[in-house]
């Protein structure tokens, strides 16, 4: 867990913490599934950040089926939609940005349908296909 906190809100190995911007970046782009996952699970993820999630808010489904569990994509993706999104004002949240930001997530999907058992795997790609569809067609800016 310290060496996330090292490097993802501090930079490294020295000790001055890095802006929230980057640091939220760092989470969003640089860090694996697993490691976000530790960090938003952490006590001692950066307090500046807002980590608030209502998970997949997809009606009727949410964020799991027989053959999914899109928990932690979803929780990523609000993460670098209320972080990245919001700071300064919006100013920085681009399109180019938001394309950046939903392809993780369509990433961070497939990345879990791969560990799904064999029979799981295509419905699995299915619907993150879909989700990541419906999150291009119909979410914010």
């Amino acid at each position: 867990m310290l060496c996330l906190v090292t490097s993802f809100v501090f930079g490294g190995t020295n000790s001055s913490p890095v802006d929230p911007w980057t640091a939220a970046s760092n989470l969003v782009f640089r860090a694996t599934i697993s490691e976000f996952a530790d960090e938003a699970g952490s006590p001692a993820h950066d307090p500046r950040l807002d980590w608030s999630s209502d998970g997949c808010s997809a009606p009727v489904l949410g964020s799991t089926g027989r053959s999914f569990d899109f928990t932690l994509a979803c929780r990523r993706h609000d993460f670098a939609y209320r972080n990245l999104g919001r700071m300064q004002g919006g100013r920085r949240w681009t399109p180019a940005l938001r394309n950046r930001v939903d392809r993780r997530f369509l990433s961070d999907m497939n990345t879990h349908c791969t560990g799904r058992p064999r029979i799981d795997r295509g419905p699995c790609r299915a619907w993150a296909n879909l989700y990541f569809r419906v999150v291009r067609g119909f979410s914010g800016p």
